[in-house]
Protein backbone atom coordinates (compact mmCIF):
# COMPACT_ATOMS: atom_id res chain seq x y z
CA UNK A 1 0.00 0.00 0.00
CA UNK A 2 1.69 3.19 -1.23
CA UNK A 3 0.97 6.41 0.64
CA UNK A 4 2.39 9.57 -0.89
CA UNK A 5 1.59 13.15 0.26
CA UNK A 6 -1.12 11.84 2.59
CA UNK A 7 -2.97 10.02 -0.21
CA UNK A 8 -3.28 6.25 -0.47
CA UNK A 9 -2.71 5.31 -4.10
CA UNK A 10 -5.02 2.67 -5.63
CA UNK A 11 -3.02 -0.61 -5.73
CA UNK A 12 -4.42 -2.07 -8.98
CA UNK A 13 -3.74 0.94 -11.20
CA UNK A 14 -0.57 1.83 -13.10
CA UNK A 15 1.64 4.23 -11.15
CA UNK A 16 1.27 6.84 -13.92
CA UNK A 17 -2.49 6.93 -13.23
CA UNK A 18 -2.17 6.37 -9.48
CA UNK A 19 -0.13 9.54 -9.01
CA UNK A 20 -2.95 11.61 -10.51
CA UNK A 21 -5.03 10.82 -7.40
CA UNK A 22 -2.83 13.38 -5.63
CA UNK A 23 -4.27 16.90 -5.88
CA UNK A 24 -1.95 18.98 -8.05
CA UNK A 25 -0.47 16.12 -10.11
CA UNK A 26 -1.81 15.39 -13.58
CA UNK A 27 -0.66 12.98 -16.27
CA UNK A 28 2.22 15.08 -17.63
CA UNK A 29 3.60 15.94 -14.19
CA UNK A 30 3.27 12.28 -13.13
CA UNK A 31 5.28 11.21 -16.19
CA UNK A 32 8.02 13.75 -15.42
CA UNK A 33 8.22 12.58 -11.80
CA UNK A 34 8.44 8.91 -12.82
CA UNK A 35 11.08 9.66 -15.45
CA UNK A 36 13.18 11.51 -12.88
CA UNK A 37 12.73 8.74 -10.29
CA UNK A 38 13.65 6.13 -12.93
CA UNK A 39 10.45 4.12 -12.38
CA UNK A 40 8.60 2.30 -15.19
CA UNK A 41 5.28 4.11 -15.70
CA UNK A 42 3.51 0.86 -16.66
CA UNK A 43 4.22 -0.78 -13.29
CA UNK A 44 1.25 -1.30 -10.99
CA UNK A 45 1.27 0.56 -7.67
CA UNK A 46 1.22 -2.72 -5.71
CA UNK A 47 4.34 -3.95 -7.56
CA UNK A 48 6.51 -0.96 -6.58
CA UNK A 49 9.39 -1.58 -4.22
CA UNK A 50 9.78 0.50 -1.06
CA UNK A 51 12.86 2.17 -2.58
CA UNK A 52 10.92 3.29 -5.69
CA UNK A 53 8.11 4.67 -3.55
CA UNK A 54 10.64 6.60 -1.46
CA UNK A 55 12.28 8.09 -4.57
CA UNK A 56 8.88 9.24 -5.89
CA UNK A 57 7.91 10.61 -2.47
CA UNK A 58 11.22 12.51 -2.21
CA UNK A 59 10.77 14.18 -5.62
CA UNK A 60 7.19 15.20 -4.85
CA UNK A 61 8.06 16.60 -1.41
CA UNK A 62 11.02 18.65 -2.64
CA UNK A 63 9.79 19.97 -6.01
CA UNK A 64 6.01 19.96 -6.14
CA UNK A 65 3.34 21.87 -4.24
CA UNK A 66 0.50 19.36 -3.70
CA UNK A 67 -2.57 18.63 -1.56
CA UNK A 68 -3.05 20.96 1.44
CA UNK A 69 -0.45 23.57 0.49
CA UNK A 70 -1.79 23.87 -3.05
CA UNK A 71 -5.43 23.99 -1.92
CA UNK A 72 -4.52 26.73 0.57
CA UNK A 73 -2.71 28.73 -2.11
CA UNK A 74 -5.67 28.48 -4.52
CA UNK A 75 -8.09 29.54 -1.77
CA UNK A 76 -5.85 32.49 -0.87
CA UNK A 77 -5.66 33.56 -4.53
CA UNK A 78 -9.47 33.54 -4.79
CA UNK A 79 -9.78 35.42 -1.48
CA UNK A 80 -7.31 38.04 -2.75
CA UNK A 81 -9.38 38.56 -5.91
CA UNK A 82 -12.53 38.97 -3.83
CA UNK A 83 -10.82 41.40 -1.42
CA UNK A 84 -9.50 43.73 -4.13
CA UNK A 85 -12.95 43.75 -5.75
CA UNK A 86 -11.86 42.96 -9.29
CA UNK A 87 -14.24 41.50 -11.87
CA UNK A 88 -13.04 37.93 -11.32
CA UNK A 89 -13.42 38.38 -7.58
CA UNK A 90 -17.01 39.58 -7.98
CA UNK A 91 -17.80 36.57 -10.17
CA UNK A 92 -16.38 34.25 -7.50
CA UNK A 93 -18.38 36.03 -4.80
CA UNK A 94 -21.63 35.74 -6.78
CA UNK A 95 -20.90 32.11 -7.66
CA UNK A 96 -21.04 32.75 -11.41
CA UNK A 97 -18.66 31.58 -14.17
CA UNK A 98 -15.36 33.44 -13.91
CA UNK A 99 -13.75 32.95 -17.30
CA UNK A 100 -16.15 34.64 -19.71
CA UNK A 101 -18.62 31.85 -20.35
CA UNK A 102 -22.18 32.77 -21.28
CA UNK A 103 -24.81 32.61 -18.54
CA UNK A 104 -28.01 33.33 -20.43
CA UNK A 105 -28.61 29.75 -21.51
CA UNK A 106 -25.94 27.69 -19.75
CA UNK A 107 -23.94 27.74 -16.48
CA UNK A 108 -26.44 25.56 -14.59
CA UNK A 109 -23.64 23.79 -12.72
CA UNK A 110 -22.35 27.06 -11.34
CA UNK A 111 -25.71 28.84 -10.84
CA UNK A 112 -27.65 25.89 -9.41
CA UNK A 113 -31.16 24.77 -10.34
CA UNK A 114 -33.57 27.18 -12.01
CA UNK A 115 -35.82 29.32 -9.82
CA UNK A 116 -38.94 27.31 -10.66
CA UNK A 117 -37.18 24.14 -9.54
CA UNK A 118 -36.24 25.69 -6.22
CA UNK A 119 -39.85 26.73 -5.57
CA UNK A 120 -41.06 23.19 -6.33
CA UNK A 121 -38.46 21.72 -4.00
CA UNK A 122 -39.50 24.02 -1.14
CA UNK A 123 -43.18 23.12 -1.45
CA UNK A 124 -42.44 19.38 -1.39
CA UNK A 125 -40.63 19.46 1.94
Amino acid sequence: MARIAGVTLPPNKRIEIGLTYIYGIGRSKANKILEEARVDKNKKVKDLSEEEINRIRQIIETREKVEGDLRKEVAMNIKRLIDIGCYRGLRHKRNLPVRGQRTRSNARTRKGPRGAMIKKMKTKS
